[in-house]
Parts: structure tokens; sequence; C-alpha cells
């Protein structure tokens, strides 16, 4: 459970948040109740979020646990791009 959402533009904006992103998921596969995570990019210049990041875990408590850990927020902090967290279901399948 869990997602982010990241809004920037331009090529440079893009390899920089992919190097910070990486650092971030590296701490976080580490962390108890981490699943999986995937990280999408859109494919129109125009779109709102140029990368949405939807994270797995085991349960909600989890991923507030894992995002609440000063490693994570140090990581979390070298993304120069406001993030946008929050938890979600799946309602259809």
């Amino acid at each position: 459970m869990g997602g982010a959402d990241q809004h920037l533009r331009g090529p440079d904006a893009n390899d920089a948040f992919l190097t910070s992103w990486e650092a971030s998921r590296q701490f976080l596969r580490a962390q108890p109740g981490y699943l999986a995570t995937r990280l999408h990019r859109s494919l129109s210049p125009e779109t709102d979020f140029r990368f949405v990041n939807i994270g797995r875990y085991a349960n909600p408590q989890a991923f507030q646990a894992a995002i609440s850990q000063p490693e994570f927020r140090e990581a979390a902090a070298a993304i120069q791009h406001r993030a946008h967290p929050g938890l979600y279901e799946v309602v259809r399948r």
C-alpha cells in the first residue's frame, strides 16, 4: 500500500529525480513490510505528474513506519520536487 507522485519538467530534472528516487527506494526495500514498487513515467509531457510511484506494502502500518524513519526522510529530502504521498486500496482487479 502506498504511493507518491512527482511533478517535474525537463530532462535534467528527470535525471536528478531518478537518481534521488533510487536512493529512497534502496532504503525502503530493506524495511519490514515492503513488497514492491513500480515507477511509471507519463507518455505526455503535458501531464501534471511526470512520474508516479506505486509502492506495495504488507499493510498501512508498515508504510507509515518506513516513511517515518529519519533515514528515509533524509533520502526523500534529496528529491527536489514535491511529493504527494498517500495510501490507496485496490477497488477493482
